[in-house]
């Protein structure tokens, strides 16, 4: 599977950086913080900067998939040029820098709010229609859905089985990990699995793809990480942007998750376009049982 190629290199870098290893990830935050300045920059002074070798800087261009340092430079450039023209520049820069012990109330939520924008507006830039087509497919050739997930990926996940329930598919997920575990080993060519992971590490949902896959059944995978475990097991594999937002005030980002849940909605809403009539149907008939009732008083 592929980045969608509207993806500059430093959405490109920002979504990669959870994943890369201490020195490179030095690397990663300093050109993310000082895009325009190491245009002019040296593969050593760029180094110099970051308190690393020339081979670290190295290694790290080759890890974004670019062939050389100056292809960097080059691509920084072209995309600070981007920003400067959809007037991102400032706000680029701005979320980058995490939550910090000076930042009052509004400094937080102003963060907060344009990391979210950003995460929404790159995962949409990156989502392949093609291979969500693909995803589509699985599910309407499906008669049981089977979701996945770990931690606040279940967020997304939940999402899912409302939705696509709502929609009249069967639809499962199990909070306990060896039911989890187990329920990879029942399914078939007549179920998918939707997998989420931000990540794509999280050994459970890789374990319960890799089996479910073996016994026949459609897998799909949510993540933010091409080179993942999840991405490179799943045969359909739909990307969210990482963006990094927080640091350690703040924990792990919760502007992965509109990521996943855009994907998410964005699976139902091709299906549900697809199904029209009969989603329409089911919308109707699962109002009526739950969501009426609930509200009658």
């Amino acid at each position: 599977m592929t980045v969608h190629e509207d993806v500059n290199v430093l959405q490109r870098i920002a979504s990669r950086l959870p994943y890369l290893p201490g020195a490179l990830r030095q690397v990663g935050d300093y050109v993310l913080a000082n895009p325009e300045a190491m245009q002019s920059m040296s593969i050593t002074s760029l180094a110099a900067s970051v308190g690393v070798a020339d081979s670290t800087v190295s290694r790290f261009v080759r890890e974004i998939g670019l062939d050389g340092y100056q292809a960097l430079r080059l691509a920084t450039a072209e995309a600070v040029f981007a920003n400067r023209a959809t007037g991102a520049v400032r706000p680029q820069a701005f979320v980058y820098e995490g939550i910090t012990r000076a930042d009052g109330p509004e400094e937080v939520v102003a963060k907060i709010r344009y990391s979210s924008e950003l995460a929404l507006a790159q995962t949409a830039e990156r989502l392949d229609v093609h291979a969500l087509a693909k995803g589509v497919d699985a599910i309407s050739r499906a008669t049981t859905i089977v979701f996945t997930c770990m931690g606040s990926s279940s967020i997304a996940a939940e999402e899912g089985v409302m939705r696509f329930t709502r929609a009249g598919k069967k639809c499962m997920l199990f909070r306990d990990q060896s039911i989890q575990a187990m329920a990879s080993t029942i399914v078939g060519s007549q179920d998918v699995v939707i997998a989420v992971s931000d990540s794509g590490r999280s050994t459970l949902v890789v374990d319960m793809v890799t089996t479910a896959r073996a016994h026949g059944a459609a897998t799909v995978a949510i993540t933010s990480d091409p080179a993942s475990p999840l991405s490179k097991t799943a045969e359909v594999s739909l990307f969210t942007s990482s963006v990094p937002s927080g640091g350690a005030l703040y924990g792990e980002s919760v502007t992965s998750k509109w990521g996943q849940l855009l994907v998410m909605d964005s699976l139902y809403a091709a299906y549900a376009a697809t199904h029209f009539d009969e989603t329409v149907a089911h919308l109707e008939q699962t109002y009526a049982a739950g969501i009426q009732r609930s509200r009658e008083v």
